[in-house]
């Protein structure tokens, strides 16, 4: 049985981990080199490190950050945030990146995941979806969660495995930073039509929030950002919970 993941996020802006609530008012959350060494000592099995305001500010990647937080953990590591070439994907995965996660530029140009799979294969590619309900459905958000594409966010998600994602990063923008759990109806819906894993993001607040996306929802992995930066819930007893729950984890 393939084990569950839990996987620490650390959003970046001006070279600091941030935190908000749907997207706005972010605030100081700490270190991300430190940050990182943390949750690579206390049994994270990825993380995730997303430059939140790469696009919106039209620049690249904090290359060096990635580079000393790739020197300073053991686990899996997933680098986004305004990635818009072949060529800035393999910078990144030479600097310590393990996967890259694309968003806006997917979006603009979604040939890029097919160019993408082809180059570094499957696994190294994360398609990431923000994600809002509009009416009955889920449309797709890009540029930090500021523009509506009018996409459909399950159509979406369908055609990027498709043209090869291995992987999808699945944020409901309804339930971010709010604490009162993942959007388990969009992640259901995603994870019926998907056989790629999903990791869902959005919303986690309490250990059975992460078990309910894990065991109703049917998700690979959860994802939390304040919950663990501020020591809400520690990484180990979430685990140990989750086991105990009857999930599948690496202690």
């Amino acid at each position: 049985m393939l084990t569950k993941r839990v996987i620490p996020c650390l959003d970046i802006k001006n070279g600091r981990t941030v935190k908000g609530v749907n997207f706005e008012g972010l605030r100081d959350a700490g270190d991300p080199v430190e940050l990182a060494q943390r949750y690579s000592e206390e049994g994270a099995d990825e993380l995730v490190f997303l430059d939140i305001t790469a696009t919106l500010e039209k620049r690249k990647t904090l290359i060096e950050l990635v580079k000393r937080i790739a020197s300073q953990i053991n686990i899996p590591f997933t680098v986004g945030g305004g990635i818009k070439s072949v060529d800035e994907i393999e910078a990144l995965l030479k600097a310590g990146a393990d996967k890259v996660s694309l968003n806006s530029s997917i979006v603009r140009d979604p040939d890029l995941i097919n160019r993408a799979s082809e180059a570094f294969g499957a696994q190294a590619i994360v398609a990431a979806v923000d994600a809002k309900r509009v009416g009955d459905s889920w449309d797709v958000f890009v540029k930090g969660g500021t523009e509506n594409t009018g996409l459909d966010a399950l159509e979406w998600m369908v055609e990027t495995e498709q043209r090869g994602a291995g992987e999808i990063l699945l944020t409901s923008m309804d339930r971010d930073g709010t604490k009162q759990g993942f959007d388990l109806e969009l992640l259901k819906l995603v994870n019926e039509k998907l056989s790629i894993p999903v990791i869902a993001s959005g919303g986690a607040g309490t250990v059975d929030h992460c078990i309910d996306a894990i065991i109703q929802a049917k998700s690979d992995a959860v994802l939390a950002a304040s919950i663990f930066h501020f020591k809400e819930i520690e990484i180990a007893d979430l685990k140990h919970q989750m086991k105990q729950a009857g999930i599948a984890v690496r202690i």
